[in-house]
């Protein structure tokens, strides 16, 4: 098993969860709020085998005109032994429109580094890319006509706005990316609703689950897909996250919530 365990929670939430609708500022009340965290426990799963392998958390942070995101991933102690992981993302999101403004990756896992940084000029329909193992020798790309795109973080807050009614009578949805300096445009598709889905170590849901396409050669396999099964409530949080590997799947579950904005109506016991 390589790096794509744990990049895996960080991808969900930047290329998959529900639409890429062409949204207006934004309207009407966010599914989140200052202080809003988020904690996945990531597993490593070959047939009846599970191995619990870290954790990555969420955090919404105000910081004056924009929401402060940060995702922190860790692999467990228990588990470094094999495999050490150390990541960090920052994403900063206009409160008016949920459009990113910054966004940083730093990514330590094993001996790999990446580095990451995109700087969003809406008002120029551009965004400069900066990427490389380091800050210091990181290589500049400039990209034009990046309206509605969005880095791995900041779709995650846009995306929770959509009604998952709009997500059932569109069957597919679009999602523009900004990754390592390219542009992607993916899809996603609704499969069906779920009145109660057991979810390891988290309990049961009501789901809508879902299924996307993922950048093959970064970190999957040509022809991979994701299975999500988004909370059927007014949060709109996935509470579990499936992706295959050469041998085994890799998986994340919601571990805990706090500082909801609404009750999680969506979690049956």
């Amino acid at each position: 098993m390589d790096r794509k365990f744990l990049i895996l929670i960080v991808l969900f939430g930047g290329y998959f969860i529900l639409s890429s609708f062409r949204q207006d500022p934004v309207r009407g009340e966010l599914p989140f709020q200052a202080k809003e965290k988020l904690t996945y426990k990531i597993f490593y799963n070959w047939n009846f085998v599970w191995l619990s392998a870290g954790e990555v958390v969420f955090e919404v942070k105000d910081e004056g005109d924009v929401y402060h995101i940060e995702v922190s991933g860790k692999t467990y102690s228990s588990y470094e032994w094999f495999y050490k992981v150390r990541d960090k993302y920052h994403s900063y999101i206009n409160k008016k429109t949920l459009l990113p403004t910054m966004y940083f990756r730093e990514i330590q896992q094993g001996s790999y580094r990446h580095y990451e940084k995109i700087v969003f000029d809406h008002e120029n329909n551009k965004a400069t890319c900066y990427t490389g193992k380091t800050m210091s020798d990181a290589t500049t790309t400039v990209l034009y006509n990046i309206e509605n795109y969005y880095d791995m973080v900041s779709l995650m807050y846009l995306i929770r706005q959509t009604e998952l009614s709009d997500f059932r009578k569109n069957k597919k949805l679009m999602l523009n990316l900004i990754l390592d300096g390219q542009k992607y445009e993916l899809s996603m598709k609704y499969l069906n609703d779920q009145k109660s889905l057991s979810v390891k170590e988290s309990g049961k849901y009501r789901t809508i689950n879902c299924s996307a396409d993922v950048v093959s050669g970064k970190v999957f396999d040509e022809n991979a897909s994701m299975k999500l099964f988004i909370g059927d409530d007014l949060n709109r949080f996935p509470v579990m996250i499936e992706s295959p590997l050469t041998v085994g799947t890799v998986k994340a579950i919601l571990k805990s919530v706090e500082w909801n904005k609404y009750n999680q109506d969506s979690k049956l016991k």
